[in-house]
């Protein structure tokens, strides 16, 4: 009887390693199954929204000179906002930060469009004019980052800005034209002068 025991028993030891063996063989089919349809990330710039003017995105310095024209005006004027989202890549971000007194510092995350939604009321009622008044440029590949000096006046000319500040512009060159990927900013503020070497061109 204990020999016949055991021999059932190796048989169904036997039995339920098979078993698993099945269960586990399937399941990672499963999860290959489910490797093999997820989708592959898009590859981006994808065509632009909006086509650019070719002269805007033809070199560094034209899409930035872009980028700061396209926001300015006096009051009254509507902005070219299409030619604003002609700028950017699929997916592209700008983030505003903030710092109130006693409080950690904050950015606020946007994408082109709700960019256009929260400034273009306010841009056409007080006039904005925002231009460069500095720079620095780091390239590595395709990748270029500028940090931008700025200031920003109402009327072009009020004798002093309301406000200066750096914009971190992160531009993207596909070997056809130029991107902007995301701008990152903070203003001045008497804890936070721009530093001197950010104030040449």
């Amino acid at each position: 009887m204990i020999a016949g025991l055991s021999l059932m028993a190796a048989t169904r030891v036997r039995h339920a390693v098979t078993v698993a063996g099945v269960l586990i063989a399937s399941s990672l089919g499963a999860v290959n199954n489910v490797k093999a349809q997820a989708p592959a990330p898009a590859a981006v710039p994808a065509q632009a929204s909006v086509p650019a003017k070719p002269a805007d995105v033809a070199s560094m310095d034209a899409i930035l000179t872009a980028l700061y024209d396209v926001i300015s005006g006096p009051a009254g004027q509507k902005r070219d906002w299409d030619r604003f989202r002609s700028l950017f890549v699929p997916g592209a971000r700008l983030m505003p930060t903030a710092q109130s007194a006693g409080q950690p510092g904050q950015v606020t995350v946007l994408t082109p469009e709700t960019f256009i939604q929260r400034t273009s009321a306010g841009f056409e009622r007080d006039g904005f004019f925002e231009r460069e008044i500095g720079r620095s440029v780091d390239t590595f590949g395709k990748i270029t980052q500028v940090f931008s000096a700025y200031d920003s006046k109402r009327k072009l000319d009020d004798p002093k800005p309301f406000q200066r500040g750096i914009n971190s512009i992160q531009l993207l060159n596909d070997g056809t034209r130029w991107w902007v990927v995301s701008i990152y900013w903070d203003a001045e503020r008497p804890d936070n002068p721009i530093p001197a070497r950010y104030l040449k061109k």
